[in-house]
């Protein structure tokens, strides 16, 4: 494949997980400011190559995105990718359990974290509480 059809499929897939709900920064902006071609590449890479796989689906990808970054309690990173799983369609209840998985692996304190983070953004989106 070549270098155009990487930046389409970076853009669409980046479009699906970041184009509504929440108005943050993607950290792709930071990148930039630093290295512009760097950026770039980590883009295409990340969200071009990464992302668009469908061994796993947009909903799966984020849902193990979300766990991983709940458990090294990196909140920023972690509101970025609960609004992107919210816009690819998980269900909210589905990435609250997937949060108190989290208590196994890394302890309550990072379930608690992810939660606030959890709850803030679905208040930002206009969707607390969560209705089951």
């Amino acid at each position: 494949m070549n270098d155009e059809d990487t930046v389409k499929r970076t853009q669409k897939t980046a479009k699906k997980l970041f184009g509504k709900g929440i108005k943050m920064d993607p950290p792709y902006l930071l990148w930039k400011d630093f290295d512009r071609e760097l950026a770039n590449d980590f883009s295409k890479f990340i969200t071009g190559n990464l992302y668009s796989r469908t061994v796993l689906t947009l909903p799966e990808r984020q849902m193990v995105a979300c766990a991983m970054l709940a458990a090294i309690r990196a909140g920023d990173e972690l509101k970025l990718h609960v609004n992107a799983a919210l816009n690819v369609g998980c269900a909210p209840e589905k990435l609250a359990e997937v949060f108190f998985q989290v208590a196994t692996y890394a302890g309550m304190p990072a379930v608690n974290e992810a939660l606030g983070v959890y709850k803030e953004v679905l208040k930002e989106r206009g969707e607390w509480p969560i209705k089951s």
